[in-house]
């Protein structure tokens, strides 16, 4: 029975947020607060709220301030020079720029850390998407493959849940899925190129040769104009300072120096009181970017609540073993190839924590049973289930930054990217079966 809730919870939210009938604040919300109250969870519904609300605490504050100081850095101009070498390396193609992202965002995904990665990479980018007049959908969603198939790396969520809760190493679950990672990343660069040709098309634009062609035709009729306008420069020991706080920041946000929400609070208010010395400056800054603040925060929120009451109500867990139970014999020795498939859709019923220590374990215990190999469960577990589809997920905070701060809608931003990020799943599934990481 529980079970079945939760599957009609999730499925309804799916369903209403997708075709925009309410907002995904409102989903998030109000569907698990009806669903304790249909268990029978009414005296212990408030609890587990406040357990889901302190659960996403840390990350709220992070989000809250880390959006105040990428916001400031990028009214100071201090992303313009990559903007500006982004655009000149790129000719103004949408194509080239979707390549672009989905590089830049491989990069700065090296730390483990989605939030960190969202915030980083749709901040230094979306004023290019802006000023080319590029979908933000392009950017949430190549943000999205990029960041998804990094997850892969040893020290990011899915890996190392899978490593803990199997008590595995990083030999045994990491590195014979390199060479398949290494076709997701070469998978990305070609989704990136497609889309980004698609909307080339969109916008009209002319590819790289047409552009030179016509560069050759027009160059008797003097100088062009600047790809990007100019602007007034801060000073430069103020953008010195601004490029070594950000670089600062970044290293201790990969290092963990300071848990993140510290560290994005200490650098907020020297960046703050170091550009904006006066209270009113000050002040007019908060007034300005105190929307995407709470549009960003409350939607974090609104998630603790989902999460707290199917966490609380063991609706999760039931799911999990209903998952479990519904596996035929016939497949009992087929189970890896079947992990990493579904893995990514099941990302949207499932926290990483309920995957990786709730169903994992069951997973690997059944094909067990049949001869399998649990190292070869985990590998299965990670090329799916949160790698491709944790940007994706109601479930997961970090979604809910990368399309918070790129102006979409989760459901757009669902119907545009999830074919592209499950072929992301079957690319990496094919080449880690070619290449006996798993097999059949």
């Amino acid at each position: 029975m529980l079970a079945a809730q939760g599957f009609c919870t999730i499925g309804l939210f799916l369903v209403l947020t997708m075709s925009k009938r309410v907002s995904v604040l409102v989903a998030l919300v109000l569907l698990p607060v009806l669903a304790a109250l249909v268990g029978g969870f009414a005296g212990d519904m408030g609890d587990m709220i406040l357990d889901g609300l302190a659960t996403v605490a840390p990350t709220g504050i992070m989000i809250a301030f880390a959006v105040l100081y990428f916001t400031l850095m990028v009214d100071v101009g201090l992303f313009d020079p990559l903007i500006n070498g982004i655009l000149r390396i790129a000719r103004k193609d949408p194509a080239r720029i979707a390549v672009g992202t989905a590089v830049l965002t491989m990069c700065v995904a090296l730390d483990g850390d989605g939030a960190s990665t969202f915030l980083i990479t749709v901040s230094a980018l979306l004023p290019v998407y802006k000023r080319l007049g590029m979908s933000p959908l392009v950017l949430s969603g190549v943000v999205c493959l990029g960041a998804g198939v990094m997850n892969l790396i040893p020290w990011g969520g899915p890996t190392v849940r899978a490593m803990t809760a199997l008590k595995l190493e990083s030999s045994d679950v990491f590195t014979p899925v390199i060479p398949a990672m290494a076709c997701g990343v070469v998978w990305v660069l070609l989704a990136s190129y497609w889309i980004g040709r698609r909307e080339r098309r969109r916008l009209a634009v002319p590819g790289p040769h047409e552009e030179q062609e016509s560069a050759v035709r027009t160059a008797g009729d003097g100088p062009g104009t600047p790809l990007v306008p100019s602007v007034t420069r801060p000073p430069v020991l103020l953008t010195s300072f601004n490029a070594v706080l950000t670089v600062v920041l970044v290293v201790a946000l990969v290092t963990e120096a300071m848990p993140l929400p510290v560290l994005f609070v200490i650098a907020f208010a020297l960046a703050l009181v170091v550009n904006h010395p006066t209270w009113e400056a000050q002040q007019t800054l908060l007034e300005k970017h105190a929307k995407s603040v709470v549009l960003v925060t409350t939607m974090i929120f609104a998630a603790g609540v989902f999460t707290g009451i199917l966490t609380g109500t063991k609706m999760i867990s039931e799911m999990a073993q209903a998952l479990v139970s519904v596996v035929p014999d016939s497949l009992g020795g087929h189970l890896a190839p079947l992990v990493a498939v579904t893995g990514m859709p099941l990302s949207l019923a499932f926290t990483p924590d309920a995957y990786y220590f709730g169903v994992l374990p069951v997973l690997s215990h059944t094909a067990s049973g049949f001869g399998g190999d649990q190292a070869e469960i985990a590998r299965a577990a990670i090329l799916g289930q949160m790698t491709t589809g944790f940007p994706l997920s109601p479930l997961t905070a970090s979604t809910f930054i990368l399309v918070s701060m790129s102006g979409v809608q989760l459901g757009e931003h669902q119907r545009f990217i999830f074919r592209w990020a499950f072929g992301t799943t079957l690319v990496m599934t094919a080449a880690a079966l070619l290449t006996g990481a798993i097999s059949l």
